[in-house]
């Protein structure tokens, strides 16, 4: 690594690190050297074989802390054959940085470590700077920042507010912050008839009529008409399955699963009882059993507009010339996490490319997001 603090190097850096759920790839000991050696406390808070780093700047308990929040792991390359460059390769042409994390988000941990080192060593502040860096976002997302935000609990570390430093921009560098996230959750559904002969149906209880019905009802219901910071919320059937290869059997079961991203009007537990309720309904229509399974992968929330949004757009705008919208789009994010430790926003690069083969970022957008990362620090210590 050429130079430590410069965000494209060190962008680089990580990414040469092959840091696929779960495996740390040594990207996390990569940034640990580096924040040591700028003065920051580094703790290691693994847990269940997933590696995290929470490193601070500053007194621990300090008045006033600012934290970034971030991820290091990456999904998996795919079929190596489809690339054109070597995905944990970290090639640099044309102004383009390539690889596997590029943009999701090894660049995004780049510029607000390089920033951070940068603001400490230039100007420290009356305060500390956090960084909580997870090595499971792009997994289960059970021992990644959760774990970092129950053991900053223990530990009495805190953060007075938070930026993640995910992708937000849809098309061009500075057009968005996230100031909260829908919630997400599925629901599974196993209807239950009995097996017969498709010559003789009224000697079977076929499961697939009912499963239509309850499909067609969920999939015809307006859940909401969107709130002031949320569009409508949404149910997609995303898949449904007999397991049946014959054309004269009628099977005994049918599954389907479905998928909801909804607003702050409903709840997980509020979504699961109307599921469940639409199931019954269909279940006492056909004499059939219905069982459901549901997980609630997060909940919608809500950072209303203020003085942290207000700082980080004024940051956006300074470096980037454009005005941020404020939105709560796209799926979810490690915020869902953090919004129950503190105020949180979200704000990184042009997300096009994320998880795509070729992934790849434009290194001035790198150059721009360590700006923008520092302005925030500079305005939110001064």
């Amino acid at each position: 690594m050429s130079d430590p603090q410069n965000p494209v190097d060190l962008t680089a850096a990580l990414v040469r690190c092959p840091s696929v759920t779960p495996e740390e790839g040594g990207a996390l000991g990569l940034l640990s050297d580096l924040l040591s050696d700028a003065g920051f406390d580094c703790t290691r808070v693994d847990r269940n074989g997933v590696a995290n780093l929470y490193a601070r700047w500053g007194a621990k308990g300090a008045e006033r802390s600012f934290g970034f929040n971030g991820h290091t792991d990456v999904v998996p390359v795919g079929d190596v054959t489809d690339w054109s460059v070597d995905p944990f390769g970290a090639e640099v042409r044309d102004g383009v940085l390539w690889g596997r994390g590029a943009v999701d988000m090894k660049s995004g941990v780049a510029a607000f470590a390089a920033a951070a080192v940068d603001f400490v060593r230039e100007t420290p502040p009356d305060g500390a700077v956090i960084l909580a860096i997870t090595g499971d976002e792009e997994g289960p997302s059970v021992d990644g920042t959760r774990a970092l935000l129950e053991w900053m609990d223990e530990a009495g570390e805190r953060m007075s507010v938070c930026l993640v430093g995910e992708p937000t921009c849809p098309d061009r560098m500075g057009e968005m912050i996230k100031i909260g996230r829908r919630g997400s959750m599925s629901a599974w559904f196993t209807v239950k008839g009995t097996q017969g002969h498709s010559a003789y149906p009224h000697r079977a209880n076929n499961p697939l009529p009912p499963m239509v019905r309850l499909l067609d009802r969920l999939a015809s219901m307006r859940l909401d008409e969107g709130t002031d910071h949320f569009d409508a919320s949404t149910l997609a059937v995303v898949t449904v399955d007999t397991g049946n290869p014959t054309t004269n059997v009628i099977p005994a079961t049918c599954r389907a699963t479905v998928n909801i991203r909804f607003n702050d009007t409903h709840t997980g537990s509020s979504l699961t009882r109307l599921l469940q309720s639409e199931a019954e309904k269909v279940a006492d229509a056909y004499g059939v059993t219905i069982e459901m399974d549901a997980k609630i992968s997060g909940e919608a929330f809500l950072t209303p507009p203020g003085p942290l949004s207000d700082l980080v757009a004024a940051a956006v705008e300074a470096e980037t010339g454009v005005t941020p919208e404020l939105s709560t789009s796209g799926g979810t994010s490690d915020a869902r996490f953090v919004k129950d430790h503190c105020p949180v926003v979200e704000f990184g690069l042009v997300g096009k490319t994320m998880h795509a083969v070729d992934e790849r970022v434009p290194t001035d957008q790198i150059v721009t997001l360590k700006a923008v990362y520092r302005r925030i620090l500079d305005s939110y210590f001064a």
